[in-house]
């Protein structure tokens, strides 16, 4: 009967699909790799399929342990949930929060809401990184972060859960002296104009996007770790490059950057991408975690932009 399966069987398949082997996966539980087989073999009897296939050299995964080892995963995912909101419930105040933020996203906001976090929980230390790309889903997955605020679509994780925020501008800019700001007051930029000009562009600190880049178009690069060094750098007209509207408002107003003349980077040289709030579904909120969350959704708004 299915009502006799256990948690137990059913991680100790996923450990075996995670780590290749019987033998792996026992070193991984800690347990002997007979004891390992019988905790399958109970598995295949209750559900009544083959799992593995066991006449080769090595036990190989079936068509039918294929198709169930999501169902697997999401029963130890939602398990692991539960008994990380029960962990929360009992947990008193964190000593420390430590956050993860997109480079992309408003550090301003994100300092209005520990400020009003303070007159909660006055003695909670904070501790923050702001990372681009991959870097706070890496710091999520890492256990280096209790909540992270993530910009895009790019980064998922079946053990992360995601809350939106709100949405980010991100603008095409150049130096007001740079060529391509000449140029496009003659007529529209395209690609193979951009192409002849330094990109500026945010190097991932994580291995999240390795083998990848997102939005480069010119094989002329200028590879940075900060948002505020390719800030600094486009300003100072070594090339063009992508950067949050709340970051460059004022020096558009001031004339110091210019939106580049192109649709070929959105509309206005514009595009808009969605910001989340998120954390593992398997570790506990504790209280000025949880405080700081509702903050945040509370007071995100459709526009992030000053």
């Amino acid at each position: 009967m299915l009502d006799a399966l256990t948690l137990d069987q059913i991680r100790t398949f996923v450990t075996i699909a995670d780590s290749g082997s019987f033998r792996s996966a026992a070193g991984r539980l800690g347990r002997v790799q007979s004891g390992v087989s019988v905790a399958i073999a109970n598995l295949e009897a209750q559900l009544g399929v083959a799992l593995f296939d066991r006449t080769g050299h090595r036990p190989l995964m079936t068509r039918e342990g294929e198709a169930l080892l999501a169902n697997a995963r999401d029963i130890l995912l939602r398990v692991d949930a539960m008994r990380a909101r029960a962990r929360g419930l009992g947990e008193g105040v964190e000593l420390e929060l430590p956050l993860a933020v997109d480079t992309l996203y408003p550090i301003h906001h994100v300092g209005q809401a520990l400020a009003e976090l303070r007159t909660a929980f006055p003695l909670v230390s904070v501790r923050l990184v702001v990372e681009p790309l991959g870097g706070p889903l890496t710091a999520l997955r890492e256990r280096r972060c209790t909540l992270a605020i993530m910009v895009g679509e790019e980064f998922r994780d079946p053990r992360i859960t995601f809350e939106a925020l709100s949405s980010i501008s991100q603008v095409a800019v150049v130096a007001a002296d740079h060529r391509l700001a000449g140029f496009q007051e003659r007529q529209s930029i395209g690609i193979p104009d951009l192409a002849d000009h330094v990109q500026v562009v945010l190097s991932d600190p994580s291995q999240v996007s390795k083998g990848r880049d997102f939005g480069v178009i010119s094989p002329q690069t200028c590879r940075v770790g900060s948002q505020d060094a390719k800030h600094a750098l486009i300003l100072a007209g070594v090339g063009w490059g992508r950067l949050p509207l709340w970051l460059v408002q004022r020096d558009l107003e001031g004339g110091r950057l210019r939106r580049l003349g192109t649709g070929a980077l959105g509309r206005n040289a514009e595009v808009v991408s969605e910001t989340y709030l998120a954390h593992r579904l398997d570790e506990p909120l504790g209280p000025a975690a949880r405080k700081i969350a509702e903050i945040l959704v509370r007071t995100s708004s459709n526009d992030s932009n000053p």
